[in-house]
């Protein structure tokens, strides 16, 4: 006969089991994976380790902070630079020493002792050719991981020898490379008063950079100059040529002859863009449809905190936007497993999805720094401090300023690799045809075309007067890198004012 006490614990097994089986308290008890941080400081740094580990790159330091040395710091107020003897590095090419190529420093105004550095390099064809320079974002990360493995005169060797570059953005440009914000790259400082937290600290640094570039070279400073750049220069590139722009109205300086603004898989528009992510995680089976349905639900706060956070500028909001949006693309992360987010057509071996150890070998050998005249400054990859700084930035919208340019005839590009998820092709075609200028309407309706390279198809684009998107086939984040030949023809077609004619 069954005991009381063997009926009731039966009983309690089957509301046990009633209870662990409900979906509502299942949902409850083992939510949807979704990245929850307890300090938003943490995640920040936590995500710039993350990204320089995936790259695999291993700075010395987390930012370029130096003690004042007055044998090793360029102390001159203006440009000190210096024309690079390539064959000491390695020697490329015949003709290196018919082109004219340079490394220097620049003492930033108003800074207690920032320097900034950059690489200019002369065009292949023509000193006629317009004056591009190029921003790495990050942010934190240095230009010179685009100079050496996307879209500069040379790569590197396996020997750490360089070699020429056959789709080298020189061949159609004279192109400077900037190490900035300060602390990033090659570029320091003596005091962390001068890292900067928001645009307005970046594109003045910039600007007042640029004027100096130009008096040192007055011969490039009638050229036609275009401002480009990758992943978070999304930011940098709008806020830097509305201050060009600024300036040139203002008579500020020497009149820069902006034409147009490149922007290639960047964060401008936080609040549009991270709505995309569900769905471009959904279209591409990185997700089920569960899994979208569970994230698409952050996608309200998300946004409202976003929106919070670009209206008062207030920094506890943006820090909330920031953890808030970002759980968004974190959820999807940890469904995804080992994805690259960068090319989701490639998985991460552990921590790393590239290997960029190379340029970090190269430039800080003893021998390239004396060629460079970096002294005994140590190249710092990726900041995680700079990245840590700009955190407050990291959700305002970029996108304000470019309705003026437009409406001046500056050309603006976006153009995205189609396969890259973390600036996905989806979020940033959303925000470019939510632009409010007097063409909107027609570029919306305006139809997608072939985008084509030597008789092949390279990707699909579509325009309006100055305003350009362009999905890039059979390429993720890093354009350049994956489809040079491509990205070449697109920044001389764009350049010459006739990307859109070869396509019809």
């Amino acid at each position: 006969m069954e005991s009381p006490f063997s009926r009731w614990l039966q009983s309690m097994l089957v509301l046990f089991l009633f209870l662990y089986t409900s979906p509502v308290l299942l949902h409850a008890r083992h939510p949807p994976k979704l990245s929850r941080r307890n300090s938003t400081v943490y995640s920040a740094k936590g995500q710039a380790e993350k990204l320089i580990r995936a790259l695999n790159l291993f700075p010395k330091h987390e930012v370029n902070l130096v003690a004042y040395n007055e044998d090793s710091l360029p102390n001159a107020s203006g440009i000190v630079e210096k024309q690079l003897k390539l064959h000491i590095l390695g020697d490329p090419g015949p003709s290196v020493q018919d082109l004219g190529h340079h490394a220097g420093y620049y003492r930033l105004p108003n800074t207690v002792g920032a320097r900034m550095f950059y690489f200019f390099f002369e065009s292949r064809n023509s000193k006629n050719d317009p004056v591009v320079i190029w921003l790495t974002g990050g942010p934190g990360c240095s230009s010179e991981l685009a100079l050496f493995y996307e879209n500069g005169p040379f790569q590197i060797t396996s020997s750490l020898a360089l070699k020429w570059n056959d789709f080298g953005w020189d061949k159609a440009s004279n192109l400077i490379y900037v190490d900035q914000p300060t602390g990033t790259g090659f570029s320091y400082s003596t005091s962390d008063s001068d890292i900067r937290t928001d645009e307005a600290g970046v594109s003045n640094d910039l600007y007042n950079f640029l004027q100096a570039f130009f008096k040192a070279h007055p011969e490039f400073a009638k050229n036609d100059f275009y401002i480009t750049g990758e992943s978070y220069a999304g930011h940098y590139i709008p806020a830097f040529a509305s201050r060009v722009h600024q300036g040139n109205n203002n008579n500020e300086g020497i009149p820069i002859n902006l034409k147009g603004l490149a922007i290639g898989n960047g964060l401008t528009n936080p609040a549009i863009q991270y709505t995309a992510y569900p769905e471009f995680a959904l279209a591409n089976k990185l997700i089920q449809q569960s899994d979208y349905d569970d994230i698409k639900a952050l996608v309200p706060d998300c946004v409202q905190q976003a929106n919070s956070c670009d209206s008062t500028g207030d920094e506890n909001d943006c820090l909330s936007a920031y953890s808030s949006c970002n759980n968004i693309f974190e959820s999807i992360l940890e469904i995804a497993g080992n994805i690259n987010y960068y090319d989701i057509r490639k998985t991460c071996q552990g921590q790393m999805c590239y290997d960029f150890s190379r340029v970090g070998n190269f430039l800080n050998q003893d021998t390239v720094k004396k060629a460079l005249g970096v002294g005994d400054i140590d190249w710092i990859s990726c900041s995680t401090e700079v990245y840590q700084a700009l955190q407050t930035d990291w959700m305002r919208n970029l996108e304000k300023g470019i309705p003026a340019l437009l409406e001046n005839g500056i050309r603006v590009l976006v153009y995205v690799g189609e396969e890259d998820l973390i600036c996905n092709w989806l979020g940033n075609s959303w925000w470019v045809n939510a632009i409010k200028w007097s063409g909107q309407k027609q570029f919306v309706a305006a139809p997608s075309v072939p985008f084509t390279v030597e008789g092949s198809e390279a990707g699909e684009l579509k325009s309006h007067g100055p305003l350009s998107f362009l999905k890039v086939h059979s390429a993720g984040h890093m354009v350049p890198m994956d489809q040079p030949k491509a990205a070449l023809e697109m920044l001389k077609t764009w350049m010459q004012g006739n990307l859109t004619l070869v396509n019809y």
